[in-house]
C-alpha cells in the first residue's frame, strides 16, 4: 500500500518586504509580495527523501489561504511534490492557529494520510505549535523538531537536537513530525520539475467541503486577538567612542554602563 505523505506549507509574506497591519489588526498580505515559507521547504524536502526511499509513496502538498498560496503549492509540485490541496474561503480571514489547526485536520483527514509533516514554525507567525496542535485534533502521535526523519515498517524515527543533547524519537504511523532548518538544504526546483508542476493536480476546497462552520474560524472564532499595534521605532545613532588614548576606557566604561560587563 503506498505511504500517503501530507505536508503543510505556508504561503507567507516576504520577510524582507515592507510587513505592516491592515485595519482590522490582521496582517496585510494585499500589499507585500509573498513566498512559500522558508522554514517549510525543509519538510518539503524531507517528504521527498522520504518517498525516494519507500517502495511506494504519494506526497501531497497541503495550504490554507487565499489565491495566492497557489504559489507556495506550486513551488512544492516543483520540488517533486505528486499533487496539492488549496483550502480556500473568504471566511479564514482573520484565522489563528486553532481556527487553522481545525482546517488542515479535517482537510488532512479528508486528503487520506499517513505520515503528516510540517516545517518548525512559518516565519510569519513564529508561533511554532501548529504541528502539536495539529496532532492533538487527528488524535495521533507527534514527533517534533527533528533534524533528522525516516520511515521504516509502519514507524517514523527521528533526531531531535537540543542544547546539551540528542534525543530518538519514534512513533507507529499515523503521525505528525515537523523538521528544523537543520534537516538539510532543500533542493531547487529544477526547469524540468517547473514544468511538469503546470501539469499536477491542485483541488480546491472550502469551508463547507470540509463540514466546518464561519464562526469555528477567522476572527469571529479566534481564540487570540491583537488590541493593538505601533510602528517600530526608528532607529538611532549609535554611541560611538573615540580613542584618544583612553578608547579603552571609554569602551569599558560604555559597556558597563549597558551591563554588558
Amino acid at each position: 500500500m503506498s505511504l500517503r505523505i501530507v505536508v503543510c506549507v505556508k504561503y507567507v509574506p516576504d520577510a524582507t518586504g515592507d510587513r505592516h497591519f491592515a485595519d482590522d489588526l490582521t496582517v496585510d498580505r494585499d500589499d507585500v509580495d509573498g513566498l512559500l515559507s522558508e522554514l517549510d521547504e525543509y519538510a518539503v524536502e524531507q517528504a521527498l527523501q522520504i518517498a525516494d526511499e519507500a517502495d511506494d509513496a504519494e506526497i501531497t502538498v497541503l495550504t490554507v489561504g487565499p489565491e495566492d498560496a497557489k504559489d507556495a503549492l506550486r513551488k512544492a509540485l516543483s520540488m517533486g511534490a505528486d499533487k496539492a490541496v488549496h483550502v480556500e474561503d473568504d471566511g479564514l480571514h482573520g484565522s489563528d492557529v486553532m481556527g487553522t489547526s481545525l482546517v488542515l485536520a479535517k482537510a488532512v483527514e479528508k486528503a487520506g494520510y499517513d505520515l503528516v509533516i510540517s516545517g518548525m514554525a512559518s516565519t510569519d507567525g513564529t508561533m511554532g505549535v501548529l504541528p502539536a496542535v495539529l496532532a492533538e485534533r487527528l488524535g495521533v502521535p507527534q514527533v517534533t523538531l527533528l533534524s533528522e526523519v525516516s520511515v521504516e515498517g509502519g514507524v517514523v524515527r527521528g533526531r531531535r537536537d537540543g542544547d546539551s543533547a540528542s534525543e530518538r524519537l519514534e512513533a507507529s504511523l499515523p503521525a505528525v513530525v515537523s523538521v528544523t532548518d537543520q534537516s538539510g538544504e532543500a533542493r531547487y526546483p529544477s526547469f524540468k520539475g517547473i514544468m511538469a508542476a503546470k501539469k499536477k493536480p491542485v483541488v480546491s476546497w472550502d469551508l463547507e467541503d470540509l463540514g466546518i462552520g464561519a464562526d469555528e474560524v477567522g476572527l469571529a472564532g479566534a481564540w487570540t486577538v491583537v488590541d493593538s499595534v505601533a510602528q517600530r521605532p526608528a532607529r538611532t545613532a549609535g554611541t560611538i567612542v573615540k580613542d584618544e588614548g583612553e578608547g579603552g576606557r571609554g569602551l569599558a566604561e560604555f559597556l558597563a554602563g549597558q551591563k554588558f560587563i
